[in-house]
C-alpha cells in the first residue's frame, strides 16, 4: 500500500526510482501484446487576488498512472492515482479489458525500443512555494496598486512535477520540471485605465512580481480615458506577449498531414507541401530546442521518442513540419519530435526606436479571446486589451480603445519593418504560463483592425 503523506509535509513528486519501480510493478500484471506505463506526479500551488488582496489560494499534488494496452491493432488506457500492487492490478486488467473491446485502428504504431536521451542539470526548485511567499509576491503588486489609487488583480501558480514512461520492449524515460508564472491586470477606480503585465519562467526564483506590478500600474494609468480612433490598416508595434499571441498560431499550424492533405496554408497548390518554400520576411527564423537556455523543454514525447532541435522556418522558408510517427512512415520520412520549446529570431530595435520611428500607428500590449478563421490563411480574430495606445510622430499621443483584429502570423510576419531581442512570455491568454515562447517585439506595417470594441 502506498503510504499517506501528512499535509503538514512539502508535498513533491515522484523520484526516478519510484517512477520506475512502479511502472515495473505495472508492467508485471500486464498480459497485452505492448504495454506502455505512464507515471506523472506533481504538486501546484497557486494564489488568485482581487481588489489588492488575496481572495482564493490552494496546494495540491496528485500522481496519476495511465496504463496503454495493445492487443493486435487494439488500443485502449486506463488510469488511477492509486499506487498500491491491487490497484495497478486492476488499473492494468481494466486497460486490458478495453482494449480487447476496441475497433481496430489501423494507423496504430508499435510501442518503442530502449532509447538514448539527452541531459542536462535539474532543476534547483523542488518544491512549490509557501502561502506566505505567494502572499508576499500579491504584496509587491497590490500595494503599490493600493498607494496609487488603483485596484489590482491577478493570478499565480507555481508548479514541480516528474514524468516517466516504461514499455514492456525495455524503454525508460524520466523528466523532473518546474514552473512559475503571474500574470495582474490593474485598473483605475473608474474603470476607464487597464494596464496587464505577465511573466513565466522555469522556476519560482526567477519571477519578479514587483517588476511586474509596476508595469501594469504604468499601463493602467497611461490608458485612461481612451479615444476611439478609426479602424483599419495600421502600423502596429506589438510587445513580444502580442506576438507571441500570434506566432504562436502559426507553430500549431505545422502539422505535415493537414499540409499533405490539402488543408491548412502549408499545402501546396497542386499537392504536397511548403517545404522548401518561402513563406515569411526572410528575417524570421523559428526553431525548437529542448535545451534552450530561457526555457526548458521536454526532453522526449508522450511515446518516449527523443526530442530534438528543429528548425521549422529558416530566413523566412519553411525547413519541417511536424510529422507523427504513422504519417512519417507513410511519407517515408523521420518523424519530428518537438520540445514545446518556441523561438523566433529578433533584430536589434527598441520598443522605444520603434515607436520614434512611427508617423502614426498603434501600440499593442497583447492581443485576447483569439478564435479561428481560415485555417488555410491562418487568419484569426481577437482583441487588443489592457493598454492600446496612439502612436503620432513618433512618440504615444493617446490612450485609445480597444480594437477587433483580423489577422494572420503569417501576414504580419511578412510585414515586418522592426524587429527587438526575444524575451521569454507569458504566452496564454489566461495568463498561467503556456508553452515555452521567447519572441521579439515586431514593428509590421497594415495590421488589420476591423471595429472598436468597448471592452477595457
Amino acid at each position: 500500500m502506498s503510504k499517506p503523506r501528512s499535509l503538514y509535509a512539502p508535498a513533491g513528486f515522484l523520484t526516478r526510482e519510484e517512477s520506475e519501480a512502479i511502472a515495473r510493478r505495472a508492467l508485471a500484471a500486464a498480459k497485452a501484446d505492448e504495454t506502455r506505463v505512464i507515471v506523472s506526479s506533481g504538486a501546484r500551488a497557486n494564489t488568485r487576488f482581487a481588489e489588492n488582496q488575496v481572495s482564493t489560494s490552494g496546494d495540491n499534488y496528485d500522481a496519476e498512472i495511465t496504463v496503454r494496452s495493445v492487443f493486435g491493432k487494439r488500443v485502449a488506457n486506463a488510469n488511477t492515482n492509486k499506487l498500491d500492487d491491487a490497484s495497478l492490478a486492476a488499473v492494468v486488467a481494466r486497460s486490458e479489458a478495453l482494449a480487447r473491446l476496441a475497433p481496430e485502428d489501423p494507423e496504430l504504431m508499435p510501442e518503442l525500443g530502449p532509447q538514448t536521451y539527452g541531459t542536462r542539470p535539474e532543476p534547483s526548485q523542488t518544491e512549490t512555494p509557501t502561502p506566505a511567499q505567494r502572499a508576499a509576491a500579491v504584496l509587491a503588486v497590490s500595494e503599490p496598486a493600493r498607494a496609487a489609487g488603483l485596484i489590482s488583480t491577478g493570478y499565480m501558480q507555481s508548479n514541480v512535477g516528474s514524468f516517466a514512461i516504461a514499455n514492456n520492449k525495455g524503454l525508460f524515460a524520466y523528466n523532473r520540471g518546474s514552473s512559475a508564472a503571474m500574470s495582474t491586470t490593474v485598473r483605475t477606480p473608474d474603470g476607464t485605465g487597464s494596464g496587464w503585465a505577465g511573466s513565466a519562467h522555469d522556476e519560482w526564483n526567477d519571477l519578479d512580481a514587483a517588476t511586474l506590478g509596476r508595469r501594469a500600474i504604468d499601463k493602467a494609468v497611461r490608458s485612461r480615458n481612451p479615444v476611439a480612433v478609426e479602424p483599419g490598416r495600421y502600423t502596429v508595434i506589438l510587445e513580444p506577449t502580442a506576438v507571441a499571441n500570434l506566432v504562436q498560431l502559426m507553430a500549431f499550424s505545422l502539422n505535415a498531414r493537414s499540409a499533405d492533405e490539402g488543408r491548412s496554408f502549408f499545402s501546396k497548390p497542386g499537392g504536397g507541401n511548403k517545404n522548401g518554400m518561402k513563406v515569411v520576411d526572410e528575417r524570421v527564423t523559428i526553431v525548437s530546442d529542448p535545451m534552450d537556455p530561457a526555457g526548458r523543454g521536454g526532453l522526449f514525447t508522450g511515446e518516449g521518442l527523443p526530442t530534438e532541435r528543429i528548425v521549422w522556418v529558416e530566413n523566412g522558408v519553411v525547413r519541417n513540419l511536424n510529422y507523427d510517427r504513422f504519417w512519417a512512415q507513410k511519407q517515408g520520412v523521420s518523424p519530428t519530435a518537438s520540445s514545446g520549446v518556441l523561438r523566433m529570431s529578433g533584430g536589434n530595435s527598441s520598443i522605444e526606436e520603434m515607436i520614434a520611428s512611427t508617423q502614426r500607428g498603434i501600440l499593442v500590449t497583447r492581443l485576447w479571446y483569439i478564435r479561428g478563421v481560415d485555417p488555410r490563411t491562418i487568419l484569426f480574430t481577437g482583441l487588443t486589451r489592457d493598454g492600446t495606445f496612439l502612436v503620432e510622430n513618433g512618440r504615444i499621443t493617446r490612450a485609445i480603445k480597444n480594437f477587433r483584429w483580423n489577422e494572420s502570423p503569417v501576414f504580419m510576419l511578412n510585414n515586418i519593418e522592426a524587429m527587438g531581442t526575444p524575451m521569454r512570455v507569458n504566452s496564454s491568454e489566461s495568463g498561467q504560463g503556456g508553452g515555452v515562447v521567447i519572441v521579439p517585439p515586431i514593428k509590421a506595417r497594415d495590421f488589420n483592425f476591423t471595429s472598436l470594441s468597448d471592452a477595457v
